[in-house]
């Protein structure tokens, strides 16, 4: 995962911005977006969810045609960088009228309906401003999510009541982490068949499909891109199909995210107890998740920074939080470390800068770096106080 090169730009963040920072290497980010283009083809569009990592939203490929974007803040990031608010997939299981409002009045492109309430909201809003707003429906999975299938159909059939809304699409998202392209074979399958139904009972065609692979990232097994870049050939087939039929554009955020980020830690204390050596480190399990970690069991990709040389060692690494539970990786063999030592984790440019425990024991928020060969190392924010967030009358 890491060559010479980077260990070069990563050892510059350590020293200019400090432990703990993430940086987001966009020029990753950007090929592995030109790597799902080439594999689903020119007719398939590609959505970035940007809850994977809200950080490269101002950095999106020309590839990227929609922004999946499911809360105000996330809304509010959009406004914040200058997104294209055309581009805009307004999504998020709970909507007022209030943000859906000021969603339209940004000029979003569509609105994802995960409910029958939903519907009423955004025909209310396109109504007050004399307008029309496009909608596709979200089908459920069986949970809490989007709409059950027979009344999504009734919906459809009664699409004409809502004066102020165009029934373009369906929606369909199931989960995260898929690693077999039979799942996603299935899911399109069952996507078919219920288009097909809805043309023939209620004469319904669609102009807009928007599926979520949950394609998976291998976190733990393999360091590189081959086990990812299978699975997506394995998978495109199947996606390439489907989009020969309909109107396809396919929503993802891990897999497109995950392989362009890395964490930066430092060592500030190193100590054996029982003959294990436990390294405190300066982050912890507050900032860094990987999806599958199981009691930091698994070891996902982590180096020294610096020189490989000379002798291992093998360690368990904890971070800064006062709870037993905030083990990164229970045991992993390095090269010797010492105190001012800098570990990186790399493959997490998904969700760990934005789904950490951030506030607990009110510690500092990591700083935030963005890096591309043309633009080299920026920083996107310096390490953030958490504490004014866990006192009572902070905001007076």
């Amino acid at each position: 995962m890491m060559n010479g090169g980077n260990m070069d730009f990563l050892s510059k963040a350590a020293v200019g911005f400090g432990t703990p920072c993430y940086i987001f290497d966009t020029d990753v980010f950007a090929d592995r977006v030109r790597k799902v283009r080439q594999a689903f083809g020119e007719k398939v569009g590609l959505c970035y969810s940007i809850k994977a990592n809200p950080f490269l939203t101002a950095s999106l490929p020309e590839e990227i045609g929609y922004i999946e974007v499911c809360s105000p803040g996330e809304l509010s990031v959009c406004e914040s960088v200058g997104a294209d608010m055309s581009r805009i997939i307004f999504s998020g299981v709970n909507k007022t009228f209030g943000d859906t409002e000021r969603a339209f009045t940004d000029g979003a492109a569509i609105f994802t309906a995960e409910s029958s309430r939903h519907l009423s909201l955004i025909n209310s809003v396109a109504e007050k401003h004399g307008s029309t707003a496009d909608v596709i429906l979200r089908l459920s999975h069986g949970n809490q999510f989007g709409i059950d299938e027979q009344e999504l159909c009734e919906l459809i059939a009664d699409r004409d009541s809502y004066k102020n809304l165009r029934f373009i699409g369906l929606h369909y998202f199931t989960g995260t982490q898929k690693s077999k392209p039979k799942v996603i074979a299935n899911e399109l399958t069952r996507l078919d068949e219920l288009l097909c139904r809805l043309k023939e009972d209620y004469g319904f065609l669609p102009s807009h499909i928007e599926y979520g692979t949950g394609l998976a990232v291998e976190y733990f097994k393999d360091f590189t891109d081959d086990t990812d870049l299978s699975l997506l050939g394995e998978t495109a087939e199947h996606i390439r199909a489907f989009a020969e039929k309909y109107p396809l554009t396919v929503e993802m955020g891990r897999f497109f995210a995950a392989p362009c980020g890395y964490y930066l830690t430092g060592v500030n204390d190193i100590k054996t107890t029982n003959g294990v050596s436990y390294v405190i480190c300066d982050g912890g399990i507050n900032h860094l998740n990987y999806y599958g970690q199981n009691m930091a069991m698994k070891v996902p990709p982590i180096a020294k920074l610096g020189s490989q040389e000379g002798e291992t060692a093998d360690y368990c690494l904890c971070g800064s939080l006062c709870t037993g539970a905030d083990i990164l990786v229970r045991k992993v063999t390095l090269p010797k470390l010492a105190v001012d030592d800098t570990l990186v984790f790399s493959k997490c440019g998904a969700y760990s800068v934005c789904e950490g425990l951030s506030v607990f024991l009110s510690r500092s928020l990591p700083a935030v770096c963005a890096y591309s060969r043309s633009g080299g190392l920026v920083q996107l924010r310096g390490h953030a106080e958490t504490y004014p967030l866990n006192c009572g009358g902070a905001d007076k």
